[in-house]
């Protein structure tokens, strides 16, 4: 039995339910959440070639296994529109195009997130270095790594494109 058949009929649960949790560590519950929001997701690693099963294996491996895409990959890294970066697993508000700056990393890069509150941050020493995981506070999946050295003394929260969706009509 798969993870996903074990919540069948996952349809009458709330996104709130749902998100709630994933944030537990239920991977039903987040494969379910990555499923309702697939056709934002999908649709942005299609623009690389991938079929919805080499999509939904990106998806998972860097939302929840903590990946990292490749320097200089993503679909968002040179992304000027203006709007709302939201969690593509929940739907979160994350960061706004306002914060987003071309740090030469070759990761979308932000100086602060929209709201605080919508991100957590975790010690993280894997890969023998020190650094500061970024997950989205609202269903735990892993967003990138933030680092002090953005322009003019702020941050630089160095994000996943496949952990961000952008909603260019926040109000609508």
């Amino acid at each position: 039995m798969t993870a996903r058949d074990r919540v069948r009929g996952s349809s009458e649960l709330s996104e709130e339910i749902l998100v709630e949790r994933a944030a537990g560590g239920d991977m039903a519950a987040f494969e379910e959440l990555v499923m309702r929001h697939a056709d934002r997701l999908f649709a942005s690693l299609r623009r690389f070639g991938l079929d919805d099963g080499e999509a939904q294996e990106v998806a998972q491996e860097k939302l929840r296994r903590k990946g990292t895409e490749r320097p200089f990959t993503g679909g968002y890294l040179h992304t000027k529109d203006d709007g709302v970066y939201r969690c593509a697993a929940c739907g979160t508000e994350l960061f706004s195009s306002d914060t987003k700056f071309d740090s030469g990393t070759g990761w979308p890069s932000f100086t602060d997130p929209a709201n605080r509150e919508n991100v957590e941050l975790h010690e993280d020493r894997s890969l023998f270095m020190r650094r500061t995981e970024v997950s989205c506070a609202t269903c735990g999946g892993h967003l990138g790594h933030v680092f002090n050295d953005g322009p003019n003394g702020c941050d630089r929260y160095c994000i996943n494109s496949v952990a961000l969706k952008l909603d260019t009509d926040p109000a609508g």
